[in-house]
């Protein structure tokens, strides 16, 4: 990240001909100050990247003035220039907030050198900030998996990601496109640079240029100081486009630009910055499909889809679903404190006969809610799940399954009446015309819970998301009513 407006605090004319000589090789804007209060009077009016600052000044000490410039709401990197220089002067500027420290007389080499130290360090301060409010901060898993599918994705990963090529990775929602850019980029040679995303579906139109190229101050309504783009903070790293299908057609001429020229021009300013930037791209969108459609730019297009890598749905993949499944819930046991042992054979059925049009990110989403919503110590049902699928259930009268869904805890009374026949729902009759009785529906749902749940009241009221006491009071109405209703159901 370059440093482009230096305020050079000196009272000796040579001193500051000197470093104006050097900052305007670096192509920087330079101002210039002989006081504390011209200095004062700069910063006031605008915001500087870095500032030169002589110790010894005409109308003060320049090391009380740091104390000033800690008030600012955007304060330069400061330099404390000095030709007196001494251990204990040098130790209360830095505590004080300085950047460096130099004496006088330096050489040009000695200033390369500290410009060099303070654009790394504007730039690690900005990506950390981006970072810092990035709420997926844990991986989500789309990596995990030994399947065919997936071993060929690893096998063209590792062929792709040392290389600086363009990626494009298609997909279908929730398959782990991030995961696999991240992936591209752990095994790339910029693995020690920035990685920065930018979520084109995410930001507003208006706003998504700034997003990508920055501002200067004043370049719009609320632009009161200069930003930097993710191109910008991405420098020398990666930048990750995530779903760029949704580009409007106005941005994706300037962003065909930044890929052939790496270069560009912040939003209201006139100084072009030049950026040296991997491209990784995703969408779940054909592009090709959108480029027919005239949706996307074609020749941009050709540009992103230099190296293509599709990730797999989990229908093409089912060898990897109780790998994926386990591994979330081990994951989310740790993250919530709860401690369930494991998916019951039922749950595994159910996992397995889903089609999950949600992917990777719709099973790590039901994992999680089931391991909250479970019980320590027993193994997860599958009415946690909360799947609208239709699975084989267990024989409730049979020792071992009722063992299965209900408890693992040795000694634990069973948690279902010995008569399962009588949880059974009957058949729904339809009357007038057809139609069921919604009450007649209710009272169905409630005994296929109970049944589901080995008769556990507890079970069955958080899989119909009712309470255990309206659950209760419901039994009493169909015993009231003559209903076969076993009083012996455990809660």
């Amino acid at each position: 990240m370059s440093l482009e407006k230096i305020l050079i605090v000196e009272d000796e004319p040579i001193v500051r001909s000197i470093l104006q000589t050097i900052f305007l090789r670096h192509k920087c804007s330079v101002s210039f100050a002989t006081t504390i209060a011209e200095a004062n009077a700069a910063v006031a009016r605008e915001s500087f990247d870095l500032m030169m600052l002589d110790i010894r000044l005409p109308d003060g000490d320049g090391h009380r003035f740091l104390d000033q410039l800690a008030l600012l709401p955007e304060r330069p990197l400061i330099v404390m220039v000095t030709g007196h220089g001494t251990i204990d002067s040098a130790v209360a500027c830095m505590r004080a907030g300085a950047f460096d420290y130099v004496l006088k007389p330096f050489t040009p080499s000695q200033i390369d050198v500290i410009m060099k130290k303070a654009q790394t360090y504007r730039q690690l301060v900005s990506v950390n900030r981006l970072l810092s409010d990035d709420p997926e901060a844990e991986e989500s898993g789309g990596m995990v998996g030994s399947s065919p599918a997936m071993s060929r994705l690893r096998q063209l990963i590792e062929r792709v990601a040392p290389t600086d090529a363009t990626a494009l990775i298609t997909g279908e929602s929730g398959t782990g496109k991030e995961m696999v850019a991240r992936e591209l980029f752990r095994q790339s040679a910029r693995r020690g640079q920035p990685f920065i995303k930018v979520n084109c579906a995410a930001i507003s139109e208006n706003l998504i240029e700034s997003e990508f190229f920055g501002h200067e101050r004043g370049a719009f309504t609320g632009a009161t100081t200069r930003r930097e783009g993710r191109f910008e903070l991405a420098n020398h790293g990666t930048l990750l486009l995530d779903e760029v299908s949704e580009i409007p057609a106005a941005l994706q001429a300037k962003l065909l630009r930044v890929l052939q020229e790496r270069e560009f021009e912040r939003v209201g300013g006139s100084r072009t910055i030049k950026v040296n930037v991997r491209i990784i791209a995703t969408s779940n969108r054909d592009l090709a499909s959108c480029v027919e459609k005239g949706e996307f730019r074609q020749d941009l297009y050709y540009r992103l889809n230099v190296v293509p890598l599709r990730t797999p749905p989990l229908r093409e993949r089912p060898e990897d679903l109780l790998f994926l499944a386990n591994h979330f819930l081990i994951r989310f046991a740790r993250k919530h404190g709860v401690k369930p042992t494991g998916l019951s054979d039922t749950a595994n059925a159910a996992i397995q006969a889903y089609g999950w049009p949600g992917n990777v990110r719709e099973l790590q989403n039901t994992i999680e809610r089931a391991v909250i919503l479970s019980e320590p110590g027993r193994l997860l049902p599958a009415s946690l799940l909360g799947l609208p699928v239709d699975f084989p259930m267990p024989d409730l009268s049979a020792p071992l399954a009722a063992a299965e869904e209900v408890s693992q805890v040795a000694g634990s009374a069973p948690l279902f009446p010995a008569d399962t026949a009588a949880l059974a729902p009957a058949p729904l009759a339809p009357v007038d015309g057809g139609v069921v009785r919604l009450d007649e529906l209710e009272k169905q749902a409630i005994l296929s819970a109970l049944r589901q749940t080995g008769g556990n009241r507890m079970q069955a009221a958080t899989a119909l998301g009712i309470s255990i006491r309206t659950l209760r009071n419901k039994l009493h109405e169909y015993h009231e009513a003559g209903a076969s209703v076993p009083d012996s159901v455990d809660a």
